[in-house]
């Protein structure tokens, strides 16, 4: 029960914090904030991006809305309560030295979550805009086509929260909701990774949907 009450304070304190320091606004360009299972997937800059798209949810989308963490960053001490009570987030063992971590990922899938990921693996700290993707968004989209896979740009979150520094910056930060995909009859992991990643580009701002 205390536990309880302590997570959903936490939960309110984090997305306040996160709504002034960032007046992140979510842009849904391409779908709608409908109650369905949905996995969106987003790049990833900073150790905040799901707190992000997590914060500019609805609030009953929020609580069946899980990210998909790294459990050695997120598995132990005050970050570890933060994952587990406050996100209810989905720790995978990046290594796969106890589970699969797609295996954990489609378990998650089953029990009926929508998640959030990102399909790079890991930070994009270079100039370029995406890293190459995971084989995982593919396997996932083949597994489960009932379920949305929303392509989804998180803007300047990387100048908010650089790498190696403690104290984050405020500055103005965007979440862009695409059109769901889906993979097509017929269609390969590297076309469809390719049409996932376009659909991520085509959000960023200044940009518009071929």
């Amino acid at each position: 029960m205390i536990k309880s009450l302590a997570a959903r304070v936490i939960g309110m304190s984090v997305a306040g914090f996160a709504r002034a320091l960032t007046g992140v606004l979510p842009n849904w360009r391409g779908c709608l904030p409908e109650a369905r299972q949905r996995v969106y997937f987003a790049n990833h800059a900073s150790h905040g991006d799901f707190v992000l798209i997590w914060t500019v949810l609805p609030h009953a989308l929020r609580r069946a809305t899980r990210p998909v963490a790294a459990v050695d960053y997120w598995g132990g001490g005050v970050r570890g309560f933060i994952g587990r009570e406050v996100f209810n987030a989905v720790l995978v063992d990046r290594s796969g030295a106890t589970r699969e971590p797609i295996s954990v990922i489609m378990e998650a899938m089953e029990q009926g979550a929508s998640l959030i990921i990102f399909p790079e693996g890991t930070r994009n700290t270079g100039d370029q805009p995406l890293l190459p993707f995971k084989s995982g968004l593919y396997r996932m989209a083949s597994a489960r086509p009932d379920i949305e896979f929303v392509p989804v740009w998180i803007d300047n979150i990387r100048r908010v929260m650089p790498k190696g520094e403690f104290l984050p910056v405020p500055l103005l930060c965007s979440v862009t909701f695409g059109e769901p995909l889906a993979v097509k009859p017929g269609q390969d992991k590297d076309a469809f990774l390719t049409e996932a990643r376009d659909a991520m580009l085509a959000l960023r701002p200044g940009r518009s949907a071929a």
